[in-house]
């Protein structure tokens, strides 16, 4: 085999995982956008019985799950105004094996929480309006994208 072909092989060798780190990580970021923020918040038709069971049907859906996750929160403002928190995030979070911050700034959201007393396999969910911090996970350390909500503070 020639030197040149070899290098082009060992070059693919090392960018492969790279580029398929880089296109997890751009559905990371796209998928935040889907399933974490509604804004301007929807209006569900009645026959969803509720804002968390229209949307929650939507979220299973995109995710492609057939369990019903257990809480999940949507925030009612532009995406703009999320991002801007993860720009710089001096926090490594160990668990998750990215960097966190938390906003500044209370916001409007939707905490979507699974009620336990409904059948497995009937996802029924309340719905809670509230203003909180949120606990934002980032996708690097500098100019960072948000990628999820790992909690509320």
């Amino acid at each position: 085999m020639s030197p040149v072909v070899m290098w082009l092989l060992s070059f693919q060798f090392l960018l492969g995982p790279t580029l398929i780190l880089n296109n997890n990580l751009q559905t990371a970021i796209k998928n935040f956008k889907h399933l974490f923020i509604d804004f301007p918040r929807l209006e569900y038709a009645s026959s969803f019985k509720g804002y968390c069971n229209g949307i929650m049907s939507y979220v299973r859906g995109r995710m492609q799950r057939w369990d019903c996750p257990n809480v999940h929160y949507l925030v009612h403002v532009s995406y703009k105004s999320i991002q801007k928190y993860c720009k710089h995030s001096d926090n490594f979070c160990e668990n998750y094996n990215q960097y966190c911050t938390i906003t500044n700034d209370s916001f409007p959201l939707t905490i979507c929480q699974l009620m336990t007393n409904y059948s497995p396999i009937s996802c029924y969910y309340s719905t809670n309006l509230t203003n909180q911090k949120l606990y934002l996970l980032c996708s690097r350390r500098y100019n960072a994208e948000p990628i999820d909500i790992i909690g509320l503070v």
